[in-house]
């Protein structure tokens, strides 16, 4: 049963129009290089328009998969298909396990989250939806649906054991960075308890990260997300513009942020304490 008549799941003319104006996505994000305010993380500010962190976090990101499963266990029955190819199973399932850390098990294990504005959190629904829309509309009946068209497409084992072997680099990298900022904010916590004991004054705590990919870059979770998607591309394809899109996307939206945060690294710790760190791409910047 459609959600939303020819929409979700999408017919093949309105997949291919959510394609097209999804491929234009980061002229939206490219606005944060004109703009300091980032209504989430360190960044946050105190605003009636805000969201407590868990809550904001979980409800924003867990539209991603549930749309993406949506779209794989409804569209193929509109098209007759009965049984999809193993690769299309395996690269849900790649999408599945990152959004169910991300959305799910992220905002559980999280000693402390700040609060998310509604503008945030609403563009992120937004960005979800319509990543899930493409990638699943593709794997569930618009990509290749059969063995023979996945070697249409000049694909092989090879690849996508070379696109599998990159994207678990990358969520396991990812997966460890974000363990150092919670340990450095478990540590916070447990300085901020210790104080209340003591009576005295609280304050809002700040140290840059050294361990792991740390000791290179100020951003390594944001850098391995990008690697982890990168062999999510290899692995569908190189003609998979619904992946590759999704890798773009990222990029251009993520890019901008880490910029601001390291020049709110420099302004905040001096240049001292970060030199010799890139901020978020190793021997470039």
């Amino acid at each position: 049963m459609a959600i939303i008549q020819d929409w979700l799941p999408a017919s093949q003319e309105n997949y291919e129009k959510i394609l097209f104006w999804w491929q234009l996505y980061p002229l939206l994000p490219s606005f944060q290089w004109f703009i300091s305010w980032y209504g989430m993380g360190k960044t946050s500010v105190q605003s009636k328009f805000n969201i407590p962190g868990r809550i904001a976090w979980m409800t924003m990101e867990v539209p991603g998969f549930t749309t993406l499963l949506y779209i794989m266990s409804t569209l193929p029955a509109q098209h007759g298909i009965t049984d999809l190819p193993w690769q299309n199973k395996v690269l849900a399932g790649l999408f599945v396990i990152h959004y169910t850390y991300r959305a799910v098990i992220f905002p559980i294990i999280q000693p402390s989250m700040s609060p998310i504005h509604v503008l945030v959190w609403a563009n992120a629904i937004i960005f979800q939806v319509c990543n899930a829309t493409c990638l699943g509309s593709w794997l569930a009946a618009y990509g290749p649906t059969t063995q023979e068209e996945w070697k249409a497409q000049n694909w092989s084992v090879l690849q996508f054991s070379i696109g599998l072997v990159i994207f678990y680099v990358g969520l396991t990298a990812n997966y460890f960075s974000d363990e150092e900022l919670r340990e450095i904010r478990r540590s916070e916590l447990r300085r901020q308890a210790k104080l209340k004991q003591q009576g005295r004054t609280v304050d809002k705590h700040y140290e840059v990260p050294q361990n792991g990919l740390f000791k290179y870059m100020l951003y390594p979770h944001y850098f391995m997300e990008w690697i982890e998607w990168l062999g999510y591309w290899i692995a569908a394809g190189g003609s998979c513009t619904p992946a590759r899109s999704f890798l773009v996307n990222e990029f251009f939206a993520m890019l901008p942020r880490a910029v601001s945060g390291g020049r709110w690294y420099k302004e905040k710790f001096g240049e001292d304490k970060i030199k010799g760190k890139y901020v978020i791409i190793p021997g470039i910047y």
